[in-house]
């Protein structure tokens, strides 16, 4: 049977609060900093080719994700129209992306704004960590208003050992990464859409990472298209719809 606990208002207003509006002001100063920290030049106009390539790879995972909606003989020319080894869309000669992988990494302003954006995410995030760790390590600083299953009791109570405590019990530790994770919609508010402190999760979608192929999302989308087995719903439906009618006569 887990444990009731009863919270002191003191750790609410020494201990929840504190950690809360410091990891607000932390995440604005990060802003700023990056922005002062961003050379002119790293901020320049998307690249046509790349915009294209971009656009093809999204109108290949629409198709891949709902390949099962058309019949097979539309799908089938579809993917020949995107894998196609001499003209397909999403192929990509090997000269090409060896000239474009080549091409990333000649580039020394790259190189140098990725250096500022990780010092600009790392070093606030390892001080900020560390000052929790020292100050605010083992306490129950908050409770969830509707219970969790026991998968979650890791990431809600980390830093503390108590296994007879309900899983809705959140450490103060657990708290600093729930607001360093679930803070980017108060910063859009804030800071508005196009802030800074989405940099991390701009790299990872357009694969931003130092030395990563641009092209490699195309032959990863090929690779996935290629592999795809069609299966049309549609001669289903018609099964599906008469078990959905014969649950509803007999109730």
């Amino acid at each position: 049977m887990t444990e009731e606990l009863v919270l002191d208002t003191a750790i609410r207003d020494w201990v929840l609060v504190p950690l809360s509006v410091v990891m607000v002001l932390i995440g604005v100063l990060r802003y700023f900093v990056a922005k002062l920290m961003r050379s002119p030049a790293a901020s320049p106009s998307p690249d046509p080719k790349l915009v294209k390539e971009g656009q093809v790879v999204v109108r290949a995972r629409h198709l891949r994700t709902g390949a099962q909606f058309i019949p097979a003989k539309a799908f089938k020319s579809r993917k020949v129209y995107y894998t196609n080894e001499e003209n397909g869309l999403l192929h990509v000669p090997k000269e090409e992306a060896q000239k474009a992988q080549a091409a990333m990494f000649s580039d020394p302003n790259m190189a140098m704004d990725m250096m500022k954006k990780n010092l600009s995410m790392i070093v606030p995030q390892t001080l900020t960590f560390a000052w929790v760790n020292f100050f605010f390590s083992g306490f129950v600083a908050a409770k969830i208003p509707f219970p969790l299953t026991l998968r979650f009791r890791g990431m809600l109570q980390n830093g503390i050992d108590l296994g007879t405590v309900d899983v809705s019990y959140v450490s103060s530790r657990s708290w600093y990464f729930l607001n360093l994770f679930g803070l980017r919609g108060l910063f859009s508010l804030i800071l508005g859409e196009e802030n800074a402190t989405d940099d991390a999760q701009k790299m990872m979608q357009m694969g931003g990472g130092f030395g990563a192929n641009p092209t490699m999302s195309l032959s990863a989308e090929k690779d996935s298209l290629d592999i795809i087995q069609h299966d049309w719903v549609l001669p289903k439906m018609e099964h599906h719809a008469e078990e959905v009618l014969r649950k509803l006569l007999k109730k």
